[in-house]
């Protein structure tokens, strides 16, 4: 990923920023120096990936992380977060988070004069302006025209953010994509939906673009087939998979790459994509070369009329990596320029 240009930082407008991209597997910490402008000036001066189910609570992890690495540059009084879920009162709210989290007992915990909160794939939205092409690979090769980009990505939730150009800033619309009915293809996918519906009332799809979405496909199917699951984790799925010894993860694995497409086609046409898709999230970059070769491509383009529409929208496939924390660090100094 590259970073924005860094210009010089003078003493009088230079910013710490703490910043984090929290999900439920994984919380990206990073140390940032910053100085606001068009786009914002960002150095990375520390980072670090913590597993968030070694670790207490956030707190604890950002306290560890600021022990490590804050002491040469004094006091850090400003915290972005990028976090799967959203605020509610004094706390944030994710069923992928795996502590609850208290938004004032983390800002004094901290000492923080400033705490941003946004959602993580509004922050990676945010982040992908400073993405060059070496950044990502292309799953659909198309060149795109000015105008709204979606990021999308299953992890251990389904996350999506669209960000619309607006001069030299941009808006980012936070989005709850992964909690849409989920919308079957095909006969077999059709079958897969009556399985899973019959112990909820309600299947989005979030229950199977997921990493544990990708083990309820898996369980789906052996149910359907009177077979035994024997895999219990979403990279034993994939692994199986990918390897070819397991015809019931290869079709799980081949489904959800399906499944994701068509979801992908349909974010594109609800936004108007003309700039392009970038698919992120942990599970892809493992799974790339199954994915380029699956029927991702066919169903993203398979949405009738709208087909001429969809050839022209790039699909990149990108990693997380620094992106959600520089994401957050720019939503944060955003925010304070708006606030004067």
């Amino acid at each position: 990923m590259a970073l924005p240009p860094l210009r010089e930082v003078h003493a009088d407008d230079a910013t710490l920023i703490l910043a984090a991209d929290v999900g439920g597997t994984h919380a990206r910490i990073g140390l940032l120096r910053a100085r606001a402008g068009a786009p914002p000036a960002l150095e990375m001066l520390a980072h670090h990936t913590y597993e968030c189910a070694k670790w207490p609570g956030l707190g604890e992890i950002l306290e560890d992380f600021l022990t490590r690495h804050a002491h040469p540059h004094g006091r850090i009084a400003r915290c972005a977060l990028a976090v799967a879920g959203y605020v509610r009162g004094d706390e944030l709210v994710s069923e992928n988070l795996r502590w609850p989290v208290r938004i004032s007992a983390l800002r004094t915990g901290l000492q923080l004069d400033q705490l941003d909160i946004c959602n993580d794939f509004e922050a990676l939205a945010l982040g992908t302006r400073c993405l060059s092409t070496g950044d990502s690979i292309a799953v659909i090769d198309a060149t795109g025209t000015p105008g709204p980009t979606v990021v999308v990505g299953p992890g251990t939730g389904l996350g999506c953010a669209v960000l619309v150009p607006n001069g030299d800033s941009a808006l980012v619309l936070p989005s709850e994509a992964g909690h849409v009915a989920l919308a079957p293809g095909n006969a077999r996918e059709i079958e897969v939906l009556r399985w899973l519906g019959r112990d909820r009332a309600y299947v989005h799809t979030g229950h199977v673009l997921s990493g544990p979405g990708l083990v309820n496909l898996y369980r789906a199917l052996a149910g359907i087939e009177g077979a035994p699951a024997v895999h219990v984790q979403p990279k034993l799925v994939s692994a199986a998979a990918l390897q070819g010894g397991d015809p019931l993860a290869r079709e799980a694995l081949a489904m959800f790459c399906a499944m994701l497409g068509s979801l992908v086609g349909d974010l594109a046409i609800t936004f108007k994509a003309s700039a392009g898709v970038y698919l992120a999230g942990g599970i892809l970059p493992s799974i790339s070369d199954f994915l380029l070769a699956s029927e991702f491509r066919a169903r993203f383009l398979n949405k009738g009329v709208m087909r001429e529409f969809l050839t022209g929208v790039p699909v990149r496939l990108l990693e997380h990596g620094q992106l959600g924390v520089l994401g957050a660090a720019t939503m944060a100094l955003q925010s304070s320029a708006r606030a004067g």
